[in-house]
């Protein structure tokens, strides 16, 4: 059995790995050059916000040196700073279940949702409702933006344009980006996980990362902007209003940013644009409720359905515990007893192959110069024993999927955002920190996961190869260092995956040991 052990936490931990360190993480000062750069970029490539056939400069130099005016709203949710320039958002924080804020608009961003940021618009009313900026121009045309806000996190925002016979209609976009807020802790990883997103219209609806730009827009019921744990995304009430999304990324491991561009109105000369807006958590049943597809940006992997049910189970014994993290442990024994039958027949398919090993090694031994002799010799032991060679790593094998699922759903899972288990785990979202020296944090949990890792090892290796000996002792190292900044979550469960398993070998191999005797 231990070669099949062997092979299975050795394919488990090549996945994580390559998933994990696939993406190069820069360092935070690298990160915000990136956004002040690209927050240039998006808007010159971009062309957002820009008149046909007219040069907003030669009749805007006193609007564009005007006073600016910041505008703060605060509810038990959220809490938002607007600006008059460009009628935009310059912060809008969420509050976690921890009491603390959790910026989505990055600090060195330019205002995003701005119309014209050079504009200063009038503000002509504000309350924790409805905030209603105006811009008029001597031209004749008007531009007004109504913010209607909600307790929660889905809002809605008006746009109307009027214009007389001789201007041209202005180009109407709404700007997200570049990236999306986080904490300080997320930063780095935030890079790599922010996506720039689209859910198409057309059944069967489906949610498409976007690459590049996507058009036309009348092809989408929304289009977003997210990272692990929270999104951003815009939801016309027409999408024939809109022409197309504009896609901007640097380059691939910069954040990207989505523009929402208007299409131009014909024949007419007013406008109004409406458009709904989420700005909060990546929480799946919540985001169910709005019948949007929203909650389809939880990302539960490739084995999404088995992921979804674990997820399911999961809060079901989260609503028996009220502790994700007993909630954590349960699921893994379910787990864990749904795969025994399959562990026991890749056991005992490996104990077969153990005990034909000293008639195979004499085989080996007597036909070494005869490769074809040995083949057949060796197929012939294998039937008449009724032994399959690959019968131990196949049910290991089946179990991958089953793991991969579990894993992808605790690692994206914002229910464990802020939720602790017990004592020092504070966050099952984070590492468990349990001491710190100086800028060093000791995380006891990956700690003892090696340890019960090694010691699960040594249970089943039973071997005087030196190289299978190399491996009982390294894997619990490798195991260890890869999950140390894991969020504990994920780390109870391979620490509770590990117990259970030492326990079930525990008893597999006693039993085991007492049918070899009656051979």
């Amino acid at each position: 059995m231990q070669k099949n052990s062997i092979l299975f936490v050795t394919l488990s931990a090549f996945t994580v790995f390559i998933w994990y360190f696939f993406f190069a993480q820069p360092s935070e000062q690298s990160y915000r050059q990136m956004m002040q750069l690209q927050n240039t970029v998006a808007v010159s490539e971009s062309g957002v916000n820009k008149f046909k056939n007219a040069d907003l400069n030669e009749f805007q130099i006193d609007d564009i040196y005007a006073k600016e005016e910041h505008i703060n709203i605060e509810t038990e949710q959220y809490k938002a700073v607007l600006t008059n320039k460009g009628g935009g958002v310059l912060s809008w924080s969420v509050k976690e279940k921890n009491g603390q804020w959790v910026d989505l608009v990055f600090p060195e961003s330019a205002p995003v949702m701005a119309n014209f940021p050079n504009l200063t618009y009038k503000v002509v009313s504000k309350s924790a409702e409805k905030i209603v900026f105006e811009y008029a121009s001597k031209e004749g045309w008007k531009i007004t933006k109504i913010y209607n806000l909600s307790d929660l996190y889905m809002h809605n925002l008006n746009i109307s344009v009027e214009k007389n016979a001789k201007t041209p209609f202005p180009q109407i976009d709404l700007k997200w980006g570049p990236g999306l807020g986080t904490d300080s802790k997320e930063l780095k990883e935030n890079i790599s996980l922010t996506r720039a997103l689209v859910y198409t219209a057309v059944k069967p609806n489906k949610l498409k990362k976007l690459k590049d730009n996507f058009e036309p827009a009348s092809l989408c019921k929304w289009t977003a902007v997210d990272n692990r744990y929270f999104l951003v995304a815009f939801i016309p009430k027409n999408s024939m209003d809109f022409d197309k999304i504009l896609f901007s990324r640097l380059e691939k491991k910069h954040p990207c940013s989505v523009i929402l561009k208007a299409a131009e109105p014909k024949d007419v000369d007013k406008k109004d644009y409406s458009v709904n807006f989420y700005l909060g958590p990546k929480d799946y049943k919540y985001l169910k409720t709005y019948d949007l597809g929203l909650e389809k940006t939880v990302d539960f992997g490739f084995f999404g359905f088995l992921g979804k049910i674990a997820f399911s189970i999961l809060v079901f014994f989260y609503k028996l515990t009220h502790n994700y993290g007993w909630a954590i442990i349960m699921l893994t024994t379910i787990i864990q007893i749904l795969v025994l039958p399959l562990t026991l027949k890749s056991f005992k398919s490996s104990a077969a192959m153990k005990r034909v090993q000293p008639v195979i090694k004499d085989i080996q031994t007597k036909y070494k110069d005869n490769p074809q002799r040995l083949k057949a010799e060796m197929l012939n032991i294998y039937q008449s024993q009724k032994v399959n060679p690959l019968g131990g790593c196949l049910p290991m094998l089946l179990q991958l999927p089953i793991f991969w699922a579990f894993f992808t759903m605790l690692r994206n899972a914002y229910e464990l955002r802020n939720e602790g288990w017990i004592l020092w785990v504070k966050d099952l979202s984070a590492a468990d920190q349990f001491m710190q020296f100086g800028s060093f944090n000791l995380n006891l949990l990956p700690l003892m996961m090696g340890i019960g890792m090694f010691f699960q090892q040594r249970m089943t290796t039973v071997t005087s190869d030196p190289t299978q000996r190399k491996i009982m002792y390294i894997m619990p190292v490798i195991f260890t260092f890869m999950f140390w900044s894991f969020p504990s979550g994920l780390v109870l469960y391979w620490l509770t995956n590990s117990l259970i398993s030492m326990i079930e070998q525990y008893f597999i191999m006693k039993k085991d040991a007492i049918t070899v005797k009656h051979i």
